[in-house]
């Protein structure tokens, strides 16, 4: 499943090609959403918002086309009236004189406005985007140790929506070995500085990701691009200390650690 750096890179590269040019033309899969399609056409996507891994599309009317791509959905830019993808299914076609989106394989699909928004189920229970600007370390640091999230396994904390909207299973992966603490612990076994660590690190790798992955730079400086430290890494050396990364299942999701940088502090 895309995490939310692919997601708010989507977002860019649909902006890039659609936003604030008339729509031409409007098609949805869904008959409950393809009755909104005449009125959309002529109108302009205002925006394009991201929460964690959920895709919000603005339109000039007021209207908002919530998206979640779930394991198989996929945004491309394409043509005006190219044909689409055979091998996939397509749900929203949404054109412009020059460009056209594509969403494929995706099911969960809404239209939405200003008042509905704020009740989506997935939207108002989801904890702050970690890639939001906003966001402050000391703001993820208050929320580790908040009564809610301190007893939380951080294993299973890190993919829950609800404590950060955006990570998923590879982030989780790197923002452990970054902090150097054990996916098997919680906060409240962590001292103070791996909190603080914890806290970094959540910003921190979730940002780079988003900014560099997939970049290749021939002057490329230690930290200065996103890539896999632990990540379906295994059997090869740490970066830090050389021991062989391992792979285990963790909260029912494949799981990549370094044994000794990433000791487990609880004692039972």
């Amino acid at each position: 499943m895309p995490e939310g750096p692919e997601i708010r890179r989507a977002a860019d590269m649909l902006a890039a090609a659609v936003q604030h040019q008339p729509l031409t033309r409007v098609w949805f899969a869904f008959p409950e959403l393809e009755r909104y399609a005449p009125q959309l056409v002529g109108q302009t996507i205002v925006r394009f918002e991201t929460h964690g891994k959920a895709l919000l599309t603005h339109f000039s009317g007021g209207l908002i086309l919530y998206s979640h791509n779930q394991l198989y959905g996929v945004w491309r830019v394409s043509t005006p009236g190219s044909e689409a993808d055979s091998a996939r299914s397509l749900r929203v076609r949404l054109e412009t004189a020059t460009s056209a989106i594509l969403l494929y394989s995706a099911s969960d699909i809404e239209m939405l406005n200003s008042d509905t928004v704020t009740r989506h189920p997935f939207l108002s229970k989801a904890g702050p985007d970690v890639l939001n600007s906003t966001l402050t370390v000391q703001a993820v640091r208050e929320r580790l140790m908040s009564p809610r999230f301190c007893r939380r396994q951080l294993g299973s904390l890190l993919l829950d929506q609800k404590f950060l909207a955006g990570l998923g299973n590879y982030l989780r992966a790197e923002i452990l070995w970054q902090a150097q603490v054990s996916g098997l612990d919680a906060v409240r076994d962590l001292d103070d500085a791996q909190v603080t660590a914890l806290a970094d690190a959540c910003l921190s790798v979730a940002r780079l990701s988003y900014q560099t992955r997939g970049q290749v730079d021939e002057n490329y400086h230690h930290g200065a691009l996103f890539r896999f430290r632990v990540f379906q890494r295994e059997g090869e050396p740490c970066e830090r200390c050389g021991t062989g990364i391992i792979k285990t299942v963790l909260s029912g999701r494949p799981f990549w650690f370094c044994p000794h940088c990433q000791p487990v502090v609880r004692k039972s």
